[in-house]
């Protein structure tokens, strides 16, 4: 399937259930629709066609979730700690993503995805607690997720990894995180708009999966308040494990 489309197929109806799965998830822990979309749907579809078709449903979401919850955004941090590194790094990110041949996007991504699973599934079976930053591999990992994010729209698990450290409250978390990328996804449409990639047929895609990503924000949200956030990102992990595999060979 060359691109995504308005019609209904059964790759559609996959790609809507993926979606509501990823949503659902970034609507209970603040990250992750993007990275757990196009790690699964990839296996379906282009990535580039389904970025361009998940990047507006993200936008709404976070939209959304800061208007609902803005009394928990710390602004001071999304402000002076958090954006500045990551907005520095995301142009170098959208020129590697226009510069690489797909394939190699495609494996990088799965790497990643692999590397980041491994990590946390390891730490949660053995139940490490999450381990302190120094400020330098905090702003390093930030901009690192930057850059990831200037090339897929992903640069969520590393920012989690750091902000996490620095809350113990998860709705500050969540509705900090949703904050930032309803900033760097209006950033990162921009390119996308010039060179084409997003288009009227993208934008049928988008339309598409708006079913998906209601259900998925409604279910969310009653999710967020009554299942445990460790249960859930277990599952989560375990997925992306499968999810990465399953891109590299794709890749190869």
């Amino acid at each position: 399937m060359g691109c995504i489309t308005a019609r209904v197929t059964v790759t559609t109806l996959l790609v809507a259930l993926v979606v509501f799965l990823a949503f659902t998830t970034e609507t209970v822990l603040g990250f992750g629709a993007t990275v757990i979309t196009l790690a699964l749907g990839a296996a379906l579809v282009p990535l580039r066609p389904l970025l361009a078709a998940l990047i507006p449903l993200n936008l709404a979401l976070s939209a959304y979730l800061t208007a609902r919850h803005w009394r928990d955004v710390d602004v001071r941090a999304l402000t002076r700690r958090i954006g500045p590194p990551m907005l520095a790094a995301m142009p170098v990110g959208m020129l590697l993503a226009a510069r690489l041949p797909a394939a190699w996007l495609v494996r990088a991504f799965g790497l990643f995805v692999l590397a980041l699973a491994s990590i946390e599934l390891r730490r949660m079976r053995r139940a490490q607690p999450a381990t302190d930053l120094s400020r330098n591999a905090s702003l390093g990992l930030l901009a690192l997720g930057g850059a990831v994010h200037g090339m897929f729209g992903v640069g969520g698990p590393l920012v989690v990894w750091v902000v996490s450290r620095w809350f113990d409250d998860r709705h500050r978390v969540r509705a900090t995180l949703n904050a930032l990328w309803l900033t760097l996804n209006v950033i990162f449409l921009a390119p996308m708009a010039l060179d084409g990639t997003l288009s009227r047929a993208s934008l049928g895609a988008t339309i598409t999966f708006v079913p998906s990503l209601v259900a998925a924000t409604w279910a969310g949200e009653k999710l967020h308040a009554r299942v445990p956030e460790s249960t859930f990102r277990k599952a989560v992990y375990a997925m992306l494990l499968a999810a990465g595999v399953v891109l590299v060979v794709r890749g190869a």
